[in-house]
Formats: structure tokens, sequence, C-alpha cells
């Protein structure tokens, strides 16, 4: 019986050997389910879900709705207890991927390709991303910093560039946005990013107190 510590590791040679240059991600939350993996590409972020010889298809259901938010693409990689019956638990465009043991190694095998995710938005995608990388696609592309704005409302702010005539100042190209994306969460760095996120929090309550007190000075005077 192969287990989910058993196929871990052994995937990510895999997956390198398959797809090439690829970074691995810590699990994400999203929605109720959480990713097992978060594999980068150029231009892409793909989940994939591990279903060992030790799970069952119980939560699967709900798991598909929440990776198709988030990701271009998906994969289900599953333990050979489950090879026969999966393609009837995942959507057509999710990828398929067995493993069994062949002389106690893991031997992984491409059952279905993956296909583009037919449900992912650039809304969804962007918030793969955290604040002081949105931060630094708004200095590529010389947006303004919008501080006052939450996470969700700058996120629409990149997707009403997306969708202006391409002939339009201001406008942002999709594509390259994707290949940005990707961009920054090869080069994340997990420590540095909290620190900044931390930084950023600060900052942004210091300017909360800051319009209360004026706030609170324009009433007296008024």
């Amino acid at each position: 019986m192969l287990l989910d510590k058993d196929i871990r590791e052994p995937l990510f040679s895999f997956l390198e050997i398959k797809y090439g240059k690829n970074r691995i991600l810590e699990e994400k939350n999203m929605g109720r389910s959480r990713a097992d993996i978060v594999m980068v590409l150029p231009g892409k972020v793909w989940g994939i879900e591990i279903k060992s010889d030790a799970d069952t298809y119980a939560r699967l259901k709900s798991q598909t709705k929440d990776y198709d938010t988030y990701f271009d693409a998906n994969i289900i990689v599953v333990g050979s207890s489950h090879g026969n019956h999966v393609e009837e638990h995942v959507p057509e465009h999710w990828g398929i991927i067995t493993v069994e043991l062949v002389e106690n190694v893991p031997d992984f095998y491409m059952l279905r390709d993956p296909k583009p995710n037919p449900k992912i938005t650039l809304a969804k995608k962007l918030e793969i991303l955290w604040r002081p990388e949105l931060a630094k696609l708004q200095e590529l592309h010389d947006m303004p910093k919008y501080e006052y704005l939450s996470k969700k409302n700058l996120i629409q702010k990149f997707v009403e560039r997306a969708s202006y005539p391409s002939e339009k100042k201001g406008f942002l190209d999709e594509g390259v946005l994707k290949e940005e994306i990707s961009e920054l969460l090869f080069e994340r760095e997990y420590s540095q990013i909290r620190d900044q996120i931390n930084a950023f929090r600060a900052e942004k309550g210091l300017h909360k107190r800051k319009r209360r007190r004026y706030k609170r000075r324009k009433k007296t005077v008024e």
C-alpha cells in the first residue's frame, strides 16, 4: 500500500522529468479545501491532488470545485487501488497520474494529460499572490500604489486594466500578467515575504490611524 508520504518525493522527480522547469510551493488553502501540491510552470500554475491507497473519494467532489477555482490546470495522482475508477470522479479536463510499487519503487504512469481549466479567472489566479508580490506587479506596470484598497479591490484594478482595449493607456495584457505571476512565484521567499507582509500591515495600520485623527480634527474645526 502506497501512502501520501511515499508518493510525494518521487512524484516531484517525475514532474520535473515530465514538465521541465517548475517549482513546488507549500500547500495552499482554497475555499474549504487545501491543495496538496501547487506546481508553478512558466506562465501557468497547476494544482495537484494526491489520493493514496489509504484515501477515499469522499471529499473529492468539493475538492475538484475548489481546485478549478484557482489553477490553470489540475492533476490527480492516485494509488493503484483507485486506478480503475478515478476517471469517474474527476472532470474531463483533469489530468490523471497513477502510481504503483514496482520492485519497491514508486512507478508513475500518465494516464491522461491535463487540459486547460475552463473555469479559471484572472482575479482568482491573482489571489495566489501575496500583497508584496502584487505590489511588485504594480511597480512593473507603473500603477498607483492603492494603499487604501483591500487585496480584493486591488485585484479588481488589475482585472479592469486587462479588460481595456489594447490601445488604451494602462492596458494590461493577460498573457504577460500570467508570465509575471509565475516569475513572482518562482522567486517567492517565504521568510522574506512574511516580513514584508507584517511591515505592510503595520504601515497600513498607521495610515488608518492618521486618517482617523485627521477626520476627528476636521470635525472639531467644523
